[in-house]
């Protein structure tokens, strides 16, 4: 089976953000395990897919994913979960702000 349709997803535990930790959502794929993030305030970081992840789990445009920013730069940081349908709706139950895919604010009148 190819990587195209997600059939099935089991339902998991859900990690929420801790301390410095960000929800965000894949904006376009850099390339090198790379990828721009863009999260619910409008600010976007590069992010990099940790190393356990690499092969494990398959991360596209549009999925919503938990970033931990580096100390020493902060505007990247590392790619640690990635979180699935059935979870960002429990997310959102949370109150936990996600920025959608191609979801565009508005401007206020």
């Amino acid at each position: 089976m190819g990587k195209g349709k997600i059939k099935y997803e089991e339902y998991s535990r859900i990690m929420l953000p801790k301390g410095t930790d960000k929800v965000g959502t894949v904006e376009q794929m850099l390339g090198n395990d790379r990828l721009l993030l863009r999260f619910p305030d409008g600010k976007t970081m590069i992010g990099r897919i940790r190393g356990k992840m690499r092969k494990r789990i398959w991360i596209r445009e549009g999925d919503i994913v938990l970033i931990s920013p580096w100390d020493f730069e902060p505007e990247k940081g590392d790619i640690f979960y990635r979180y699935t349908r059935d979870q960002v709706r429990e997310l959102k139950k949370l109150g936990i702000q996600v920025y959608e895919h191609g979801e565009r604010k508005s401007p206020s009148s």
